[in-house]
This record gives C-alpha cells, structure tokens and sequence, in this order.
C-alpha cells in the first residue's frame, strides 16, 4: 500500500467522520449537557466503535453481506430500533430541567459514556459498507500487519479527535448557557433528529 493510498484512506475517513450522523449528534449534546470530560470518553467509545466497523470491512464483512443481505437488513432494523429509542428518551425528557449540581461531577460515569459511544457507532452499520469501499481499491492483499493496525489507529483518532472537538465546543460555558434557555427547543430537536437518522438507517 503506497504513502498516497494511506493518505487517501485517511483524508476519506476523516470527511465521514466529520459528516453530521449519530456519533456527532450524540457528541454534541453530551457535551452541552454533561461537559468535556464525559464527552471526551464518549468520544473514545466511538472511536472504538469505527475502529470494529473498520475491523470487519477488512475482513470481508461487505462480502457477507452480499451472499446475505438479510443480516444487513436486521443489522440496520437493530440500530435503527436503538437510535429511534435513544431519539423518544431525548424527545419525552426534554421538558425536564438540566442538573447542574454544585459537585460538578458529571451525571454519567465513564464507563457508561464509553458504553454509549460504542453502541452508537455500531448501531448504524452504514460505516462498514463505506469502509468496504474505500478499502476495496485502497489495501490490496499482502499487506503487512502494521500498516492495517495504523489503518486502524487512523480511524480511531479521526473519531476520538472529532467528536471530542464537538464535544468540547458545545461544553464551553456560553453554548451551554444558550442550551439551558433553549432545552426543551433544543432536546426535541436532537432527539428528532436522531430518531429521523434511525429510520434512514433502518429504511433502505
């Protein structure tokens, strides 16, 4: 694999990371809500997240779901079901108050922020489609194991460095303070959004 088709790899990578989608929604508001710090594991969790789509793309995933497309249609019905959930849980609390508690200490611990993140990646299968076809003409057979683990650690830090931006702008005390007068607005939209973003996925 030539230093250009790694470049490549990881340019186009970084433009689906950056593309609005589940993992970005969920960033945003966990840092508007709960701050940089559970953000930042969150972050990790997604990260972890593309790195297994990543992972079964380049170990033929895409060939399975061609000789049997019935497991990509129930892999997208499962994480349409679990986006669309996550959407009505956002949508039926977004009347509640925000918590801003004196501790300071986020609502949710780190292990259940990184919990969320993975799940939020692998409940959209899309990127293991997309994975399959940037790696398709890019990483041809042979190549060593080192250059699939920086393959892979690409991917990971696209993910972790992006939603951890996204996390930390929408943490900054102004965001949040504009978030807090708008919460109900606000919350309904994002669970809206990511209950619209779960019936694309589910719905071809």
């Amino acid at each position: 694999m030539t230093l250009a088709a790694f470049l490549a790899v990881a340019l186009l990578h970084l433009m689906a990371a950056i593309s609005p989608g589940p993992a970005v929604l969920m960033a945003a508001r966990t840092g508007v809500t709960e701050g940089l710090r559970t953000g930042f594991f969150l972050a990790c969790g997604i990260g972890l997240g593309g790195v297994i789509w990543a992972m079964a793309a380049l170990f033929g995933l895409n060939l399975v779901f061609q000789a049997a497309p019935a497991l990509l249609w129930t892999l997208k019905i499962v994480g349409g079901l679990y986006l669309l959930w996550m959407g009505w849980k956002m949508w039926r609390h977004a009347a509640e108050p925000l918590d801003l508690s004196a501790s300071g200490r986020p609502p949710r611990s780190a292990a259940s922020a990184f919990r969320l993140g993975v799940m939020t990646q692998l409940a959209n299968p899309k990127p293991a489609v997309l994975f399959s076809a940037i790696f398709v003409g890019t990483v041809p057979q042979g190549t060593p194991v080192w250059v699939y683990a920086a393959l892979l650690t690409v991917v990971f830090l696209n993910e972790t460095v992006w939603n951890t931006a996204v996390a930390r702008v929408f943490s900054l005390d102004r965001t949040r303070s504009a978030y807090i007068s708008l919460k109900t607005v606000l919350d309904r939209a994002f669970g809206g959004c990511l209950a619209l973003l779960g019936v694309k996925i589910a719905v071809p």
